[in-house]
C-alpha cells in the first residue's frame, strides 16, 4: 500500500477536491468547467463518498452506496474522442494492483478474472448453470452493421433465439465519458469511474432499469477466496483514488498517441492495446445474442465475441461465418452449457 503522503501529493498535482456528497460527480466537474470555476486548461480530479444522483450510461441511474468509488476527472482535450477511449479506460483500470493482485488469485483457484467488457464496465460473466426462473441479460450500447430483415422466418427465428438462457454478468465498474464544451467548443472530457469497493447495490426491478445484471465488490470477490486469510486486503480509498486517477491519466496519454500514430501508418500503440485488451476481454469467445431496434423492426443476430477492430467495434463471428462489427445495441450473453 502506498504512504498516504504520496497519495497525498499526487492527488494535490490533479487540483483534488473531495466533497462528502454529490448530486454527480461527473455533472457537477462539468457544470464548474462550462461557468469557469474551475480552470479548462487544466486537469480537474472530484471524488464524493456518495451520489444523491449518480448516472451510468444513456441517463440510466447509478446506485452509489458509501464505501464505494465515485470519481470524475476532467481533462482537456485537443482530438476528437471516440469509442476507443472507454476500453483503454477499461484496460488501465484492469492493470491496477489490486485488480491485478485479486485476478492472480481468483485464477490460482481457477475462478473467472476481473476483465473489461467491452464497451464500458469492468467485471465478469458467472460460468454456471442456472436454474428456475433465472434469465440475466445485459444491455451494453453497442449494433451491427447488417441489414434488418423484415421476413417472417426471421420474426419466427428471432422469438425463438430471445427464449435462450443467458449468463449473468458481475458488474464491478463502470465508466461514464462526457464531453465538455465552452461557448460550442469542445474544450475536454469528463472521466467518470464507479466503482464498488465496499459495498455492492442491491439492484431492484426499479433501480435496474431494464439492466439484469448483479453488482459484485471488491470485498466481495476477497471474500470468495480461500483461504480468506490470504485474500488481498483492500487498499484505502485515498490511494485508490491514486491510483484510479493514475489510470486515467495512463489512458488518455495513450489515447493520444494512438491518435497521433493513425495517420502515419504505424500501429506500435494499436498493436500493443489490441493484444492487451484481448487478455483482458470479459466477452472473450462467449456466444451472444445482439438484438437490434432500425425504424420500429426488431432483428436478432447470434454468434461469438472474437475480439474488437481497430476501431474498437465488438467483432461478432456469425453462424454463418461472416463477422459484423457491432457499435451500438443490447448485447446478451447465451449460456451453452
Amino acid at each position: 500500500m502506498l504512504p498516504l503522503t504520496n497519495s497525498s501529493a499526487y492527488l494535490s498535482e490533479l487540483n483534488h477536491r473531495h466533497v462528502v456528497s454529490s448530486a454527480s460527480t461527473n455533472s457537477e466537474l462539468i457544470e464548474q468547467i462550462q461557468n469557469g470555476t474551475l480552470d479548462a486548461t487544466v486537469v480537474q480530479l472530484l471524488t464524493a463518498e456518495t451520489q444523491s444522483a449518480g448516472r451510468g450510461q444513456h441517463g440510466r441511474s447509478w446506485q452509489s452506496p458509501r464505501g464505494n468509488i465515485y470519481l470524475s476527472l476532467y481533462h482537456p482535450v485537443h482530438m476528437p474522442i471516440s469509442g476507443v477511449l472507454s476500453l483503454i479506460i477499461g484496460v488501465e483500470l484492469a492493470n491496477m494492483p489490486i485488480i491485478q493482485t485479486l485476478n492472480e488469485q481468483l485464477q490460482a483457484q481457477e475462478l473467472t478474472p476481473i476483465g473489461v467488457k467491452w464497451a464500458n464496465d469492468l467485471g465478469f460473466y458467472q460460468q454456471h448453470t442456472q436454474t428456475g426462473d433465472e434469465d440475466q441479460s445485459v444491455a451494453v450500447d453497442s449494433v451491427s452493421d447488417a441489414p434488418v430483415s423484415e421476413s417472417d422466418s426471421v420474426a419466427s427465428m428471432n422469438s425463438a433465439v430471445s427464449t435462450q438462457r443467458t449468463l449473468p454478468f458481475s458488474k464491478l465498474a463502470g465508466i461514464l465519458i462526457e464531453p465538455v464544451t465552452q461557448s460550442g467548443r469542445v474544450v475536454g472530457v469528463v472521466l467518470g469511474i464507479g466503482l464498488n469497493v465496499q459495498a455492492a447495490p442491491k439492484l431492484t426491478a426499479q433501480t435496474s432499469e431494464g439492466m439484469s445484471y448483479q453488482a459484485i465488490s471488491l470485498q466481495d470477490i476477497a471474500e470468495t477466496l480461500q483461504p480468506k486469510a490470504q485474500a488481498a486486503s483492500l487498499p484505502s480509498l485515498r490511494v485508490l483514488y491514486q491510483q484510479m486517477s493514475k489510470a486515467l491519466m495512463a489512458a488518455m496519454t495513450r489515447f493520444e498517441h494512438l491518435s497521433i500514430e493513425k495517420p502515419t501508418g504505424h500501429s506500435y500503440y494499436l498493436d500493443s492495446f489490441l493484444k492487451q485488451f484481448d487478455s483482458m476481454d470479459a466477452l472473450s469467445e462467449l456466444r451472444l445474442r445482439v438484438t437490434q431496434e432500425h425504424n420500429g423492426q426488431t432483428n436478432i443476430l447470434t454468434g461469438y465475441a472474437c475480439g474488437i477492430d481497430t476501431h474498437g467495434c465488438l467483432q461478432l463471428r456469425q453462424d454463418n461465418g461472416k463477422i459484423s462489427a457491432l457499435f451500438t445495441g443490447r448485447i446478451d450473453v447465451i449460456q451453452t452449457t
